[in-house]
């Protein structure tokens, strides 16, 4: 059990690390939005060279590499859509008067662009690394892309904790599409589903040899599969997970204390010249 600790603490690290980046990066000003997807695109194109490269390499170090390099390319699409960069057709809030299907379709087109870059790099990841030893990069961003698939419907059908602080300002559209909730039916079934497969990689990573490629990766998906779990409690336990971040969300903070004193000295300039007159 001792030899599975380094890869759940490294999966940990990572997790809170490439998490609280994205979200201090989209809470800077949107003039450096480009500077920093430019950044992340050339990282992005050296993890995907690694991918390539390193899928035929089957031990340790390799496995690690691969869930770092899936972990990037994931991370390159969710600062693309955060940053309204790639979203979808439809960039307003949703209609009033929309409720049942169309709403859902409404709320499709918000991100659909996005959803589509997802699944066109999911099928792309797995396409290269078809047949190779070392497949940890298509698995660690598969494992990624259906617990945001799950974390979003569940959202969508109504949660009690929303998380709206982390949604951007060019983003502020999408609260409109998501309802505060006690429950919703597929809750359960995300979270039975997410634990047995929590469970059976662990299993896995138990049953694997000690210090294995095998054991290492089953290790690593598992640590990032319960990740995913929590981060669904997260939506109906009454806990600030926030906290976790709150170094990555102070830029945005002082980005709207600022605009804010500008907005009230436009308003009292306005006042004064306006007793002038």
């Amino acid at each position: 059990m001792g030899e599975l600790m380094l890869p759940s603490l490294y999966v940990l690290l990572m997790w809170w690390f490439s998490t609280g980046l994205i979200l201090f990066l989209d809470s800077l000003p949107s003039r450096t939005f480009r500077w920093s997807m430019l950044g992340a695109t050339v990282v992005t194109i050296a993890a995907v060279v690694g991918i390539v490269s390193n899928s035929t390499r089957h031990d340790p170090v390799g496995v690690y590499l691969g869930f770092t390099y899936g972990l990037v390319v994931w991370g390159w699409l969710e600062m693309s859509y955060l940053m309204g960069l790639v979203t979808g057709p439809w960039t307003r809030p949703c209609p009033p008067h929309v409720r049942g299907a169309r709403r859902f379709v409404f709320a499709i087109g918000t991100s659909l662009y996005h959803e589509l870059a997802v699944v066109a790099s999911g099928i792309g990841l797995l396409a290269v690394t078809a047949g190779a030893p070392n497949r940890t990069a298509a698995w660690t961003f598969l494992v990624l892309w259906l617990m945001r698939w799950s974390s979003k419907l569940n959202i969508y059908l109504g949660v009690p904790n929303l998380n709206e602080e982390f949604l951007p300002e060019q983003l502020a559209y999408l609260k409109s599409f998501i309802t505060r909730r006690a429950m919703n039916w597929l809750f359960p079934v995300s979270i039975t589903l997410s634990t047995l497969a929590t469970a059976w990689l662990t299993s896995a990573a138990l049953a694997a040899p000690p210090g294995s490629s095998h054991a290492i990766a089953c290790a690593l998906l598992a640590t990032l599969t319960a990740l995913g779990t929590l981060e669904h409690w997260f939506l109906v336990v009454p806990l600030e997970d926030a906290a976790l971040w709150r170094w990555a969300l102070t830029a945005r903070k002082r980005a709207a204390s600022h605009d804010s004193r500008v907005a009230s000295r436009v308003v009292i300039g306005r006042e004064i010249r306006r007793g002038a007159r």
